[in-house]
């Protein structure tokens, strides 16, 4: 199913928008993520699709029919929630079966997609147990064969996964991505954890204050973010200031940085240079666009990978040596790990 969103908007008191007026258009079959902090619009946004709430402008669309005005029951999109929303005093069949005799299905097709829907989430054999006899990682199987049960086109997803521990995380994670492929389910998944986006989505929004910051492919916003806002939030980023000395050229405290692209940024501009700390190279043995001989000052060992602080400079290490505080190392950076953003932190 795709789904289309045009011109929505949306404010819980006069004035105050939470969720600016945008444009999005998520590809049939997709695993599409949106995120962001707290109160960024993300939730809002999917509330809006679900139909929970009204927007104050804008029309949605599913496969080019407008729902903006269809109650949740109409669309056929199920939600699946932080807290599972499960019945402790129904089973687990009695749960998942729940929204299919709503729909006035008969005894035996309720019972066939059911138990279906259990089976694709290896839940089958808890058919009969009470959900608080279950743990975390069961009880959110269950909501989601709840939702698959319905067999819809489209699954909304409202930061399913954060209640279970990172193990169980890890696990779900694969599982439902495996789930969402194997039906061409669309899924539209809401989300602070920016690890579960990197590693799930297949296009994502990041959201900023109401608004779309960066929209693309996971690995497209972490190598090539067009704002600081969206390098930060996607993982750990050294900003460093400096001046566009010369076409290509900026110096900085670090010393002078060339041959990168400096987009439209005119020379004597104030810039910042954005770099991923596991891009910066410990004794490099490329070409590079800086290089400098730093005190390590500080950091961590984490066995498979290190954590170093070069002053101000963060650097993490693959399959490092062990280093002492106060060791002088050569470092540097590729041209093409440089992305040049302006002083209002947006790519030049």
């Amino acid at each position: 199913m795709r789904i289309t969103i045009k011109n929505i908007s949306k404010s819980y008191t006069r004035g105050n928008l939470v969720l600016q007026p945008l444009d999005l258009e998520i590809k049939s079959g997709e695993m599409f993520f949106l995120l962001g902090p707290s109160g960024c619009g993300k939730s809002t946004l999917l509330r809006l699709i679900a139909g929970f709430i009204a927007p104050d402008s804008g029309e949605i669309y599913f496969d080019g029919k407008a729902v903006t005005h269809l109650p949740p029951e109409q669309r056929n999109a199920p939600m699946v929630f932080q807290n599972y929303a499960l019945w402790p005093h129904l089973s687990v069949f009695e749960n998942v079966a729940f929204g299919l005799k709503a729909q006035k299905l008969n005894k035996q097709e309720v019972r066939t997609r059911t138990m279906e829907a259990l089976e694709s989430v290896r839940m089958a054999d808890f058919a009969d147990r009470k959900t608080p006899a279950l743990s975390g990682g069961q009880q959110q199987r269950v909501a989601l064969a709840r939702a698959l049960a319905v067999a819809p086109e489209l699954i909304l997803l409202d930061e399913p996964l954060s209640n279970l521990d990172a193990r169980l995380r890890d696990e779900m994670r694969e599982e439902l991505r495996a789930i969402c492929q194997k039906r061409k389910l669309t899924a539209i998944y809401v989300t602070h954890d920016r690890r579960e986006a990197l590693s799930m989505a297949d296009r994502m929004a990041v959201l900023e204050k109401g608004r779309i910051a960066q929209l693309g492919q996971p690995a497209e916003l972490y190598r090539h973010p067009v704002n600081s806002f969206t390098a930060s939030f996607l993982g750990d980023i050294n900003l460093i200031a400096g001046e566009l000395s010369a076409p290509g050229v900026v110096t900085t405290k670090l010393g002078v940085f060339r041959g990168i692209d400096s987009g439209n940024a005119a020379v004597g501009d104030a810039v910042q240079l954005a770099i991923r700390p596991e891009t910066v190279a410990v004794d490099p043995d490329f070409e590079c666009a800086w290089q400098g001989d730093l005190a390590l000052t500080g950091g961590s060992y984490l066995g498979e990978m290190a954590a170093w602080q070069f002053g101000e400079l963060a650097v993490n290490e693959i399959a490092p040596e062990v280093r002492q505080r106060g060791e002088i190392c050569r470092l540097g950076v590729r041209s093409s790990n440089i992305t040049v953003f302006d002083a209002n932190g947006v790519k030049a």
